[in-house]
């Protein structure tokens, strides 16, 4: 499922036009980033937790030319499903 095909199911099953079903989805997604973005966490009770995540400072190799590279700690984003999540997909 793409984003435009998110957006027709949720205007179809909450009985909204297609642009008020892109402008709620939008907000979501804008308030998850700001809230990563601050070092937060969002927790959707039954769906999951997105949460920011680390990754340190490491070498690595280019395949190319199998020269060794540094590569910068990051910010990464996370996501863990909640119960009610694994146990629909079971």
């Amino acid at each position: 499922m793409n984003k435009t095909e998110l957006i027709e199911h949720i205007a179809k099953n909450a009985d909204i036009s297609k642009a008020a079903a892109t402008r709620a989805l939008e907000a979501t997604i804008g308030a998850v980033k700001t809230t990563l973005r601050k070092g937060g966490t969002v927790s959707l009770v039954g769906f999951g937790t997105f949460a920011v995540g680390k990754r340190a400072a490491r070498t690595g190799r280019n395949p190319r030319t199998g020269a060794t590279i540094k590569i910068k700690s990051a910010k990464v984003p996370k996501f863990r499903p909640g119960k009610a999540l694994k146990d629909a997909l079971n």
